[in-house]
């Protein structure tokens, strides 16, 4: 399977198994922007959240490749654009955008 199918697997058609280890992704990325929002004193939105993790695998990549770096760069990439264009799945529930 391609790098660009795997990462929609991941982001567009995850498993039940997946949704019940670790919630709803844009649900995970609202209270992870809550929670460094209160570690920083300053205001952290979820789009900012995407971002950073974005950021973090390409950091990690240009220091040493490795394929899931690659993987999930893209999958993010398709879970920061189904945010921003309000895309919802099955298994994902309604949060406002900033």
């Amino acid at each position: 399977m391609n790098i660009l199918e795997k990462a929609n697997e991941i982001v567009n058609k995850r498993s039940e198994e997946k949704e019940r280890e670790y919630g709803p992704f844009s649900l995970c990325n609202k209270k992870a922007a809550i929670i460094a929002s209160v570690l920083s004193n300053k205001e952290i939105t979820t789009l900012d959240i995407y971002n950073f993790q974005i950021a973090l695998k390409l950091a990690r990549e240009s220091h040493s490749h490795k394929q899931d770096n690659l993987l999930d760069v893209a999958a993010y990439v398709g879970a920061l654009n189904n945010y921003q264009e309000n895309i919802k799945f099955d298994n994902d529930i309604t949060i406002n955008n900033e």
